[in-house]
């Protein structure tokens, strides 16, 4: 027979199915997001009129920057090394961080 299982064991197995179950949520709630290179990301942001652009720091320190936009119903994100131009139109707003699920 086995070991038993410390009650310990089971509190930290169930706080990982609890951070499934919460991501998996956070999925449902947002929508799909599409991962995108920054050159992609650039010809989505080029088609949208007037875009709302979110942007905000990435990777350690913040030396990259992370894009989100809304395009005919999907969300489009991207992380770039260097700033990337951005429509005349767009609304721009700088956030402190950018959670993805």
């Amino acid at each position: 027979m086995g070991e038993p299982v410390s009650g310990a064991l089971i509190a930290a197995m169930t706080g990982v199915a609890a951070a499934r179950q919460a991501a998996a949520q956070a999925v449902k709630a947002s929508g799909a997001i599409v991962r995108l290179e920054p050159d992609e990301w650039q010809r989505i942001s080029a088609m949208a009129s007037a875009p709302v652009i979110v942007t905000a720091p990435a990777g350690l320190g913040g030396k990259k920057v992370q894009y989100l936009i809304s395009f005919k119903g999907f969300v489009f994100h991207c992380i770039s090394r260097t700033a990337l131009p951005l429509p005349g139109d767009a609304v721009l707003i700088t956030a402190k961080k950018i959670w993805i699920p």
